[in-house]
């Protein structure tokens, strides 16, 4: 009967059904104007993917703030706990994570994570959730795959 109820879970999990609406309410609120961000976070790349991803992401004008806009990437586990936040790839201040960096024009980035968590550990095969803010606001929420 346990196992049952555990396999119901991730099939939830797997569709989509809870985790994106609880890790919006969870970001929480940050700098900004109160204007709508049009940002976009897309699918990564490959997905699954073992052992490395690239996370594409835009940012229009109405996303830049007084001159920037704040953008953090955060991969979560299906627990909601945070597991690693990938580097920007291309960005002046170089490699480094995408946790509040500042972008100072809008266009086409890309972050990219190697598959460890915060800890520097492999993660295990699985689903994560990739989520982004933008000015302390949440944008989207995405399913990562993890494959071996």
């Amino acid at each position: 009967m346990r196992r049952g109820f555990g396999v119901g879970v991730i099939l939830l999990l797997a569709l989509g059904v809870f985790p994106s609406k609880a890790l919006a309410q969870q970001a929480g609120s940050g700098p900004g104007d109160g204007r709508p961000s049009r940002s976009r976070l897309g699918q990564n790349y490959p997905n699954p993917f073992n052992p490395e991803t690239r996370i594409p992401f835009t940012l229009y004008d109405e996303d830049i703030v007084n001159g920037r806009a704040l953008v953090t990437i955060r991969i979560y586990n299906l627990l909601q706990q945070l597991v690693a936040v990938p580097n920007a790839t291309h960005h002046p201040a170089g490699d480094v994570p995408v946790d509040g960096l500042a972008y100072t024009s809008p266009g086409s980035y890309e972050a990219y994570w190697d598959g460890y968590d915060k800890d520097h550990r492999k993660v295990a095969s699985g689903i994560y959730y990739m989520q982004m803010l933008v000015n302390g606001r949440p944008v989207q929420v995405r399913k990562i795959l993890v494959g071996k």
